[in-house]
């Protein structure tokens, strides 16, 4: 674990940013809506502004996700896919995997049940 961060707004969203071999896993607690849409794109990104090769969102502590948060990650997921990397989401409480499910981001982006198994699934 190399590098942590902490970013917060109206005390709504927190992310926290680590490396993992690698690996960028952002730690998401609160709400994701339009009001924090930028604190979560900001929170996948690296120092530069760049977007890394591989992405971990554990999203265990989210209690609410609307479609803007949802546009967010699918950003994410084409500028990453374009460089030949991925983003999978972790931890995922059932109301926010449903919203995932409902407008089928689960079959774009890969959901997993802990951060654990997004680091080390060979999917």
């Amino acid at each position: 674990m190399a590098h942590r961060e902490r970013t917060d707004r109206h005390g709504r969203l927190h992310a926290e940013q680590r490396d993992v071999e690698g690996i960028r896993v952002v730690t998401l607690r609160g709400e994701i809506d339009h009001d924090v849409q930028d604190v979560l794109s900001a929170a996948l990104l690296t120092e530069s502004g760049a977007v890394p090769p591989r992405i971990v969102a554990d999203l265990t502590d989210v209690t609410f996700m609307d479609s803007s948060g949802i546009n967010v990650f699918v950003a994410t997921h084409r500028r990453v896919s374009s460089a030949e990397g991925w983003v999978r989401i972790a931890g995922a409480q059932p109301s926010v995997l449903r919203v995932l499910q409902l407008v089928g981001i689960d079959t774009v982006i890969t959901c997993h049940p802990t951060t654990e198994q997004a680091l080390h699934s060979d999917l």
